[in-house]
């Protein structure tokens, strides 16, 4: 069985890199004395499933033949990651509209467009776009203000701090 090198491979290789970095240095945190958890738990949880799928896709890359037409230049790289370009460009404009909309409004509009930009569109699906991204993003911030006591950013809108 053959194999080949390809972006995916040498991804994976630099993110278990990454990883191993960051967790020789998780056990330079600091122990603070008012918890119960040493403070390096929740970060080394973190970068160790991190680092399973960095090796998962490593694995996965090294075994998959390679895809008819790969390369092409910018223009195919753009359309073959158009979907991921999108969501960047949308979390951006999220976040840089948090202080304005809050984490509410600015959540709620972030969830319609992304699902209608990537659910194709269409105007007959913008009422059930809209239903799923009021009770998705809603329910998450009423479970972080209320259950958990997160203060989330109220917005210059819709201050409700």
């Amino acid at each position: 069985m053959q194999t080949r090198i390809n972006r995916d491979s040498v991804s994976a290789v630099f993110l278990l890199l990454f990883c191993g970095v960051f967790i020789a240095a998780s056990f330079e945190i600091e122990t603070t004395n008012y918890g119960t958890l040493q403070s390096s738990v929740w970060p080394q949880i973190i970068l160790g499933a991190l680092s399973l799928f960095s090796l998962l896709l490593l694995t996965q890359a090294l075994r998959r033949p390679p895809a008819p037409g790969e390369g092409g230049g910018l223009g195919a790289w753009l359309r073959r990651y158009r979907n991921p370009l999108i969501c960047y460009a949308l979390f951006l404009a999220f976040l840089v509209s948090l202080p304005v909309l809050g984490m509410l409004l600015g959540g709620i509009l972030f969830v319609l467009v992304m699902l209608t930009i990537l659910g194709g569109g269409k105007l007959a699906q913008l009422p059930l776009h809209l239903a799923i991204a009021v009770v998705s993003v809603g329910a998450m911030w009423a479970i972080f203000t209320y259950a958990l006591g997160v203060f989330l950013p109220g917005g210059i809108i819709l201050n409700l701090q």
